[in-house]
């Protein structure tokens, strides 16, 4: 693997909440975090957010906030995101977003950009229909295969 591809790794892991990050290509992998040695770190977190390496012990008594605030349930598909990045509603600050709720869409539309490692990724609508919901806030970091938008 590329060092250029390693430092832009790194790069991306301290200008984020991101707390590791693993990629392979191919037969090569690696994993950077910023938790040496295994300690634990706890990022700071918006509330109803749950971070997937937090230890049990920590969660609140009675239930999860992730259960009882994800919402409702959509009906439609969701966009996911291809990658680990930070979200974006339009294409540049202060412009009209690609959608909004309500909008229809056709295949192939842009309905998002995710950024990661100072690359704009434009996300298309994989299918024809109407945006139910708009999961993720803008400018808030996302993971992969993280529900972004819902299409009914």
């Amino acid at each position: 693997m590329d060092i250029r591809k390693v430092k832009k790794l790194i790069e991306l892991l301290e200008e984020s909440n991101i707390s590791e990050i693993e990629i392979q290509e191919g037969e090569e992998s690696v994993r950077i975090s910023r938790h040496p040695n295994g300690t634990s770190w706890q990022p700071t977190m918006p509330q109803g957010y749950v971070a997937q390496t937090q230890p049990a012990a920590l969660a609140p008594a009675g239930p999860a906030p992730a259960e009882t605030d994800e919402g409702p349930d959509y009906q439609g598909q969701s966009i996911t995101s291809p990658m680990v990045g930070t979200f974006y509603r339009s294409p540049a600050p202060g412009a009209k977003p690609f959608v909004e709720v309500g909008a229809s869409v056709k295949k192939g539309d842009t309905v998002c950009v995710v950024e990661a490692m100072k690359m704009m990724n434009q996300i298309e609508a994989d299918r024809d229909g109407v945006v139910e919901a708009i999961l993720v806030e803008d400018g808030e970091p996302v993971e992969y295969d993280q529900p972004m938008i819902v299409l009914a």
